[in-house]
């Protein structure tokens, strides 16, 4: 299976490509970057860059793979919209994964099985006293509930007794619990979703309807009703 994958969602853009995946002699090529901001200027060259490198042509795909939130409003969009282009284009399947998701499974990858914690809880920080929120089993990184936007205090509350806490509000979870004198493992508070890692997820994830953004939390900016004009009849 050749195979696309690429996220936008959070600080970090990052593509990567597997020919043959999953077959002996597969290749895999990759990159990343941490960004902030830019990654519709980003991206594109990315994917041009590890597809070359791959020797590979989009019309040879079988699959792109794309994060679908939950993360910045503009980030998610773009991953989304790329990934709707290019199936359009190669008429190739697509599939998604939460960044949550991808940050849990790269997070298993890298503790490895020591330690007695049964969950990985992935906290991503939200701002205004919030999280985006998800919990996974530990051996096989499967979700254990919904992706969620909760407050810190709710989140501390929800997570389980045994758990890893990982990503950028990881910290601000187990302050909570500290507040409520329970304790819970952190690591990993630097981690973004990474292409590489939703690569190897691609090929057991089921195709579905065109790819849609997963938000959790409505817009900042909201029109300006009050200044709209008229329109003449």
């Amino acid at each position: 299976m050749n195979v696309l994958a690429f996220d936008t969602c959070l600080g970090a853009c990052s593509a990567a490509v597997g020919v043959g995946l999953g077959a002996p002699g597969e290749r895999i090529e990759t990159a990343f970057e941490l960004r902030e901001t830019g990654h519709a200027e980003a991206l594109m060259p990315m994917i041009d860059t590890v597809m070359r490198r791959a020797g590979l042509a989009f019309a040879d795909l079988d699959r792109v793979a794309v994060t679908h939130g939950p993360g910045t409003f503009t980030g998610t969009r773009i991953g989304i919209a790329a990934a709707r282009a290019l199936a359009f284009a190669t008429r190739a399947d697509v599939v998604t994964a939460t960044s949550l998701w991808v940050m849990a499974r790269s997070a298993a990858d890298r503790l490895g099985s020591g330690g007695d914690a049964s969950a990985i809880a992935v906290a991503v920080d939200a701002r205004r006293d919030s999280v985006y929120f998800q919990v996974f089993d530990h051996g096989s990184s499967a979700p254990v509930g919904e992706p969620r936007l909760a407050t810190i205090a709710a989140a501390a509350a929800s997570r389980p007794d045994a758990v890893r806490l990982v990503g950028s509000g990881a910290e601000l979870v187990a302050t909570a619990l500290h507040a409520s004198r329970r304790a819970a493992t952190v690591g990993l508070v630097d981690l973004k979703p990474e292409a590489a890692t939703l690569l190897r997820m691609a090929p057991d994830l089921v195709p579905g309807a065109r790819p849609s953004p997963l938000y959790l939390r409505p817009p900042d900016a909201k029109p300006q009703l009050e200044k709209v004009i008229v329109r003449a009849t």
